[in-house]
Parts: structure tokens; C-alpha cells; sequence
């Protein structure tokens, strides 16, 4: 299946989704993924956004931001910097949108959230724990608040959080086409994982944040870890470390990763981290990831030996389009049955259907130039 083509095809079916919706608009509900039921007498028109920002703009099509009364602007201005900027150069206004805080630094304010008088409040599954009671003062305040997760990354959340989305605002037809579109690339890729796999191949995955002289995270179970299982893929972390955490250096030696991922992203005043991601530079990626090769040991790797060296772009997991880079990891576990697939391209063409921006810079990136 050459699924490149099935979502440049999604970009057509979009021109049908842009007309405008009526003006008078019927009462709509969803079931959220605490299994909540949300009701609102019609589309949200005024929303405080917790968290998603990629998915809600995905989701919600033109004017989505329009509709944002209130956001947490550190997870998305201070995590993904260079992304930030991409969607403020786009939408000049977002600068001028009332930040809520985050639960993250403990600064979240359910007052602000209240003062703003939003129809709707979207948050994360991890925010709403964060809360706790104190999400009942929204009950109060008659705030609706639905609780979406893609940080769970199974099919069935990410499902259910885009459709309740789409159904809250007003956007079935995009929300439903982008389930269908998650739904058919994940089982594409499944559909060629069983038929090739399982692998044996060891893969090490760490966050290279802080340069080859600091040993950053690797992930047991979620994040990149749930990924490389779920691929039927053998993570050298799993068992050592609980959810994220460094992995000792001899251990890692000894265990022979056959595959090595870098995870990068945008960090600011970090001058030793592999940068992918928005306006990243593909030969200063490389360079700093044959900088970890200058680690003891490492040029002596089956990973190394074979070229299997890897940047994935860190922001790309837990989200509407991490199936992408799930299937770059598939493609390094099992290369003759992704052959065909092109996940820098797809990435691209991703963007180009369903998001106001293009995704200009490096997403995923292998170390030696003539693999992809």
C-alpha cells in the first residue's frame, strides 16, 4: 500500500470540508476518554486549551484559533520553541491569547480558566489528574470540560479523543477522517510488522538533550518504549527502568543495540543537543549525532557498524501524527517490508493537508545520508 498517496488524497477531500457550517447548529455530545459524557448546546465557539495545540488546529480546520480564548502557552512556546514560532508567524494572535498556566510547573489557574467564560475547556488526561477536586469548580462555574489523551498512544484513545473533538466542534467530517486515516496507517503498519516480524533486533533509544558527555533519558514503558514493543521490537530498557530514566553506559555496551535513536527536538541554550524538528539543519543534526559516536565504545556498536543511527523528532510522539514516526522505527526494525515507505515525505504531506503551516525542517533523520 503506498499510503503517501492516500494522504495527499486526504488534501482534495478537504476542499468539501471548507464550507462553512450552518449557522444554527443542533446540540452536540461526545463521550470522553474517562468515559464523561459532554454536552453543549451548540459547537464550542469559546475554548481554553490546555494542551494538543497540533491535533485541536488538525481537528477544528480554519479559524480554529480564532476560537481559542485561553491557552497553557509554556508546554507549546517553551518545549517546542521553534514550533511555537512557526504557528505564531501563521497566526500573528496567538500571541495575544490569555495564558491559563500549566499544571505541569503548578501554575494552572482554574480563576483565569473561569474568567475567561469559555464554552469549553480542553485538557489533557494528566492535567485533569493534576487538578483533582479542583476541576469540580468548573462543574460549578458551568464550564464543560472534556479530557482528551494521546499520551496513552493506543488506537483506541487516540480514536476516541479525535472524535471527541471533532464532535464538540462542530467538525465530524474532519475528525472522522483523520480517525480513519490514524486507523488505516496503523494498521497498514501492524499488517507488515506481523507479516515480517517479530524482530530481533535491540534498540536503544535516548534523549539527546545535553551532548554525548551526559547521559540522557532512555524509556522502559511509555513514549518511545511503548512504540519500539508495540512494534514487536526489542528495547533495551525495558525491565531496567520503570517509564524514563538514564541507562548505566556499560549496560547499554553490553546489550549491542543493532539500532540506536536519538530523540531531538528545538531546545533553546542547549548547544550539544541533536536539533530536529521546525527549521532544523540536517548537516548540523548529523554532526551532532556522530558526536555521540565519540562515546567509548560506541563506534564498536552493531548500530554503528551497520549504520543504523537515527534522529526522531521528540514532539512527534503522543500525537495525531505520531503513527508517522512509528512507522520509522518500524522501517529501521524491519527495512524490506517498509521499503516503500517514506516517512519524511509522509510527515510533509501530513502537514500540508490538514495544518495551517508546512513542515519545514527535519523530523527524522538517519546519520548515514543514503538511508531514509
Amino acid at each position: 500500500m503506498n499510503f503517501l498517496n492516500t494522504l495527499r488524497g486526504w488534501a482534495a477531500l478537504l476542499v468539501v470540508m471548507l464550507i462553512p457550517l450552518s449557522a444554527a447548529q443542533a446540540q452536540v455530545s461526545t463521550v470522553d476518554v474517562l468515559g464523561r459524557t459532554v454536552t453543549l448546546p451548540e459547537p464550542a465557539k469559546r475554548v481554553v486549551l490546555g494542551f494538543y495545540y497540533e491535533d485541536f488546529l488538525a481537528i477544528t480546520g480554519p479559524g480554529a484559533i480564532d476560537k481559542v480564548v485561553g491557552l497553557s502557552r509554556s508546554p507549546w512556546k517553551d518545549w517546542r520553541p521553534k514550533q511555537y514560532e512557526a504557528y505564531l508567524k501563521a497566526m500573528p494572535q496567538i500571541a495575544e491569547i490569555p495564558d491559563i498556566g500549566d499544571t505541569e510547573t503548578g501554575d494552572f489557574s482554574v480563576e483565569k480558566v473561569i474568567s475567561l467564560k469559555p464554552d469549553l475547556l480542553i485538557l489533557s488526561a494528566w492535567s485533569w489528574k493534576a487538578l483533582g477536586q479542583n476541576v469540580d469548580q468548573f462543574d460549578q462555574a458551568g464550564i464543560p470540560v472534556v479530557v482528551i489523551d494521546y499520551n496513552a498512544q493506543t488506537l483506541e484513545k487516540h480514536l476516541a479523543s479525535t472524535h471527541a473533538l471533532g464532535a464538540l466542534m462542530g467538525t465530524k467530517d474532519r475528525s472522522d477522517a483523520l480517525a480513519a486515516l490514524y486507523e488505516t496507517a496503523y494498521q497498514d503498519t501492524m499488517a507488515r510488522v506481523s507479516k515480517a516480524g517479530p524482530s530481533d533486533k535491540k534498540v536503544y533509544v535516548e534523549l539527546a538533550q545535553k551532548g554525548p558527555q551526559t547521559i540522557g533519558n532512555s524509556y522502559g514503558n511509555g513514549m518511545w518504549g511503548g512504540v519500539i514493543e508495540g512494534l514487536g521490537g526489542n528495547n533495551i530498557a525495558k525491565g531496567q527502568i520503570e517509564n524514563w530514566g538514564p541507562l548505566n553506559p556499560e549496560y547499554v555496551l553490553a546489550q549491542q543495540p543493532d539500532i540506536i535513536l536519538l530523540a531531538g527536538s528545538e531546545w533553546i541554550n542547549q548547544d550539544q543537543s541533536v536539533q530536529v524538528g521546525f527549521s532544523a539543519d540536517p548537516a548540523l543534526a548529523r554532526q551532532r549525532m556522530q558526536a555521540y559516536l565519540t562515546r567509548p565504545g560506541w563506534t564498536d556498536l552493531p548500530a554503528a557498524k551497520s549504520g543504523n543511527v537515527y534522529a526522531i523528532y521528540h514532539g512527534g510522539a503522543r500525537t495525531l501524527s505520531d503513527f508517522i514516526y512509528g512507522r520509522y522505527i518500524a522501517k529501521a526494525l524491519y527495512p524490506d517490508a517498509f521499503a516503500d515507505v517514506d516517512p519524511d515525505a509522509e510527515i510533509k504531506a501530513y502537514y500540508k493537508a490538514w495544518l495551517p503551516i508546512e513542515a519545514q525542517g527535519v523530523y527524522v533523520l538517519a546519520l548515514d545520508p543514503a538511508k531514509k
